[in-house]
């Protein structure tokens, strides 16, 4: 009866945003209210690109920096928004996820072989995001990092039940807590002034200090562009608003543009945050941190409680975020690459097992999070060159088909990600 009430529930959620989507795209809205039903995939998928992957990276990179490597945040977000673009197109123009094409159009092996690697990389992903929100709430807490495990645990199932109520209701609460993080790093932003010279003149003048410094903005790079945010946004799209010709179609891509732009903007802001606010305190005072807890408590050593409380606070939304989305990934890479399906209650559980055994086994939480980001790096290609291949074959997406200068622009972009995670790779390694 429960699961009744609930496909019911989804179902009108999912009707009453239909119904408001065809009126836009009839042009029966205006302004903000015709933007509004296409609203929300973007910041769901955003979520990946701030997760406390990406706090272990930029706080490490600003440390010893400073400002330097700005731009490569900046760099890595528009490249986000030109993978997300074609990945949320994927899904419109054919009404299928990333996977799904994937099964439908590749050799079996290779499907199968790409499930495989989705899975493992979806396990560091999670491993990153579990560790990063038990990590947050013991630095608030003072908690043991098993305890605090176990409560960020059950903070991770209560998220998870939102979807339960359809998908308006868990994109809300995703971007409330997206809204959470800004405005953590905002007030961090406001209480260590930072020189907004030397950020505008490291924002537009790309450059390195030496080999370490590209270390740092591969692994920047690696922490921003995520597989599992590929294979999650072809899924968000594809059944969400359904186009029924070309022309609807490529409405619905332009408006599903803006949720991208407006969500990478957000993501990208609060990127560029952690390593500004790690710049003007740690980098202007000569500490170099590598270790998260450490920085906390540097936070409220040179600044206040204030700054160490949203550092910690906006860690801890960033990670049990982060975990719903990729348990979500998990279900769609299983269900499109080899047409089976779990219980997402029992995937959260069964991913919990290794970030949990590593808390309790002592492992520093930092270096575990560092040591996902190489495990992720090896997924990129993988997804990314089907993605490419796929949404510039016309037979398969018809009129949304990329134009050459995307394509060429895409295979740019996977070939630059690519040489620079293999560098990552060698120089973690070897």
């Amino acid at each position: 009866m429960k699961d009744k009430m609930f496909t019911k529930r989804t179902f009108l959620h999912g009707h009453t945003n239909s119904r408001n989507a065809q009126a836009a795209l009839r042009g029966e809205l205006s302004g903000v209210k015709r933007l509004l039903p296409f609203l929300g995939p973007a910041f769901i998928a955003s979520i990946a690109y701030i997760d406390p992957g990406n706090f272990a990276t930029n706080i490490t990179a600003g440390s010893k920096y400073g400002y330097l490597l700005l731009w490569v945040i900046a760099v890595s977000n528009l490249m986000a928004v030109l993978i997300q673009s074609l990945s949320a197109k994927l899904g419109i123009a054919t009404g299928k996820n990333l996977p799904e094409a994937a099964r439908e159009r590749l050799p079996k092996g290779v499907s199968f072989f790409l499930w495989v690697q989705s899975e493992l990389v979806i396990i560091a992903t999670d491993l990153a995001e579990f560790i990063g929100a038990a990590l947050g709430l013991s630095l608030l807490s003072g908690l043991q990092m098993p305890a605090a495990a176990v409560i960020a645990a059950a903070g991770s199932f209560a998220i998870l039940e939102l979807q339960r109520r359809g998908y308006r209701s868990f994109e809300a609460v995703i971007a409330s807590m997206l809204l959470v993080v800004v405005l953590a790093f905002a007030v961090q932003i406001f209480m260590v002034k930072p020189d907004l010279a030397a950020i505008a003149k490291s924002v537009f003048l790309p450059r390195f200090a030496d080999t370490d410094s590209i270390l740092l903005a591969a692994g920047i790079l690696g922490a921003t562009v995520m597989p599992h945010a590929i294979y999650l946004h072809s899924s968000l799209t594809q059944n969400r608003v359904i186009g029924r010709n070309d022309h609807e179609k490529k409405q619905i891509f332009k408006f599903e543009c803006i949720d991208i732009i407006i969500a990478m903007v957000i993501a990208g802001a609060i990127n560029m945050s952690m390593l500004i606010v790690s710049a003007a305190m740690f980098y202007a005072h000569g500490l170099f941190i590598e270790d998260l807890t450490t920085a906390f408590h540097a936070f409220n050593d040179y600044v206040g409680p204030v700054a160490s409380f949203s550092f910690g606070l906006g860690l801890l939304i960033a990670g049990l975020s982060s975990s719903s989305v990729g348990t979500l990934s998990g279900d769609i890479v299983m269900q499109g690459f080899v047409n089976m399906r779990i219980n997402l209650y029992i995937r959260r559980a069964v991913t919990m097992i290794p970030p949990l055994l590593l808390i309790v086994s002592g492992v520093n939480p930092t270096s575990a999070l560092v040591t996902s980001q190489v495990v992720l790096s090896f997924g990129i290609a993988f997804a990314l060159v089907p993605l490419i291949l796929f949404t510039s074959n016309k037979s398969i997406m018809g009129g949304l088909a990329n134009h050459r200068v995307t394509t060429l622009l895409a295979w740019i972009v996977a070939l630059l990600v690519v040489i620079l995670n293999i560098f990552l790779l060698v120089e973690t390694l070897f």
